[in-house]
């Protein structure tokens, strides 16, 4: 299982975790800020990495993602909250 003293991973979510730390430079941005992960660049690293079921790795990425984009959003509302 891949520990850290600020996190637990529970071992079925092991290899989505690594691919989502192998992608993190691998944001989309606009105008407005991050958009979300390059799915292109996510697949090829599936495929380097040799990952069985991308489907599933995807999905799971996605979670992570959606998550990553809600708490940036977060820091963002406190950040403009702070300049008022």
């Amino acid at each position: 299982m891949l520990e850290t003293s600020k996190f637990e991973v529970w071992p079925e979510n092991e290899d989505i975790v690594l691919m989502f730390l192998r992608c993190q430079t691998q944001w989309r941005s606009g105008p407005s800020g991050l958009i979300g992960l390059d799915y292109g660049v996510v697949l090829d690293l599936c495929r380097l990495y040799q990952v069985e079921d991308s489907k599933t790795t995807l999905e799971g990425l996605q979670i992570m993602e959606a998550h990553a984009l809600g708490l940036i959003a977060e820091q963002q509302a406190k950040a403009a909250r702070s300049k008022k």
